[in-house]
């Protein structure tokens, strides 16, 4: 059928149409979808609304949680870049991923997709520049893609999007690895950022504490996010029935069912459901302690336990020296009252347990360690006599540690361990739940060492019934 219209008004027609691709990302996305005979979902055009907000700076912050296969990388990391550009002429893009490989696969999606629509998006690929990793366009945008392990000196970005910073669920629960990345975020990667620069992280949920868990936390820094779980809840974004699929026409209800039972709960909840379960670990049972806001001094005996080290932080992720300050709170109770966590030379160490012991007081009992052998006698010998006039205990380790910290994880188990609210709560609840798995014991060893010395101590104790332990 040959058209009515003229060629003047043929060549309006088509310009009206590209303008309203650069500046429409609804559009845009659904000019790319059609090639292939397909159409943006409700979560698609949901998640586009939001992306076109970020661009224009209504907000400037945003964390989007959907499960796997919901093509949020499609929308967000692919299609939304190539559009940004043309927003943003002369802007530049930092993308990262938890391997350079997949940020560089995010990168070659992006560069190719603007190959193939350049009349389109009204700019070309610079020819010469075109590598996965690091391109550039006519209109003066540049595109870096970098692995969290990767640098990114020298960069500096408008617009960061993560996609995907956490591997899998072993890194997910490991806290050397968390850390690991959260410090990259803190240290690395938001230092690249311009003045009004643009923070996009696309995830799925793996742990309660992985990279969006903690910026959740971050109330102040004005985060946006947009959580859509495979199964609807109460409040659902999309206006969901509760229970209703995500993607039906992708994955039915029956589907979802069936890989719920496949992957499990834990996995389900956290991946699927965005909502991840805390991991219990083997021996202690952290769900079990209780935090206290406010603990009156019960009059009982008190003890600074330390488990002691004196190798400087260089890199290669050293133990800590590590005081844990117990008290017997009440009968059959116990509360840690406070944790001094450090890494420092031989010198360092001893300031600081005396410096602990000063602020704690005299009626506070220290435990330390004596080590196999001459030099742990001498050790015990120098701690003495720095903390003359405190009662300072050492003892002998012997067994296992996992068996040396059983009678403590029955106390745990059974409820009896509370902690004061503090900032160090996290880290300490973390070693516990991975104990003996996890990358660090020391506050452990610091732990049993207190809750060991205080329980010699209950015969010479008569303010606090110790009967219970022999039960």
């Amino acid at each position: 059928m040959q058209s009515s219209l003229s060629p003047e008004q043929s060549l309006e027609h088509e310009t009206t149409a590209r303008l309203s691709l650069r500046t429409n990302l609804l559009e845009w996305a659904a000019h790319i979808l059609r090639i292939s005979d397909q159409t943006p979902a409700a979560h698609h055009r949901l998640l586009l609304r939001e992306l076109e907000t970020l661009s224009q700076g209504s907000t400037d912050r945003l964390l989007v949680h959907m499960p796997p296969g919901s093509a949020k990388s499609t929308f967000a990391s692919t299609l939304f870049p190539a559009w940004w550009f043309s927003q943003h002429p002369g802007s530049s893009i930092i993308t990262a991923s938890h391997t350079a490989s997949l940020a560089e696969h995010f990168g070659r999606r992006v560069r190719d997709l603007i190959a193939t629509q350049e009349d389109s998006l009204g700019y070309t690929l610079l020819q010469g520049d075109r590598a996965a990793s690091h391109w550039r366009v006519s209109n003066g945008g540049e595109y870096f893609a970098s692995g969290t392990r990767g640098s990114i000196i020298g960069r500096r970005a408008d617009l960061v999007i993560v996609d995907d910073p956490i591997g899998n669920q072993a890194q997910a629960d490991r806290s050397a690895d968390r850390e690991r990345i959260w410090d990259w975020y803190r240290s690395d990667l938001s230092t690249r950022l311009k003045p009004k620069g643009r923070v996009l992280i696309v995830m799925t949920r793996w742990h309660e504490d992985d990279l969006a868990g903690r910026l959740a936390t971050h109330a102040d820094d004005g985060w946006r996010i947009l959580k859509l779980p495979a199964l609807a809840e109460e409040n659902d974004p999309l206006a969901r029935a509760v229970g209703e699929p995500l993607w039906p026409e992708w994955e039915d209800l029956p589907a979802l069912l069936r890989k719920r039972m496949l992957v499990g709960e834990r996995t389900w909840s956290a991946s699927y459901q965005q909502a991840p379960r805390r991991l219990e670990g083997t021996l202690f049972k952290t769900a079990n302690i209780t935090v206290l806001d406010d603990v009156p001094d019960s009059g009982g005996p008190t003890v600074r336990g330390w488990d002691l080290a004196a190798t400087v932080a260089d890199g290669n992720n050293p133990d800590w020296t590590v005081g844990v300050k117990l008290r017997a709170h009440a009968p059959g109770q116990f509360v840690v009252l406070d944790i001094i966590r450090l890494r420092g030379s031989a010198r360092n160490v001893e300031q600081t347990v005396v410096r602990a012991a000063n602020g704690d007081g005299i009626s506070v009992h220290i435990g330390i360690p004596e080590d196999p052998g001459q030099a742990g006698k001498s050790q015990v010998t120098n701690y003495t006599s720095l903390l003359a006039g405190y009662h300072v205990i050492a003892t002998k380790e012997t067994g296992s540690k996992v068996l040396r910290a059983q009678p403590l994880s029955s106390q745990v188990e059974a409820g009896n361990i509370s902690i004061v609210n503090a900032p160090w709560n996290r880290i300490f609840l973390e070693e516990l739940r991975e104990f003996p798995n996890g990358g660090k014991d020391d506050q452990v060893d610091a732990l049993v060492r207190a809750f060991t010395t205080l329980i010699n101590l209950a015969p010479a104790t008569r303010s606090v019934d110790f009967s219970f332990l022999s039960r």
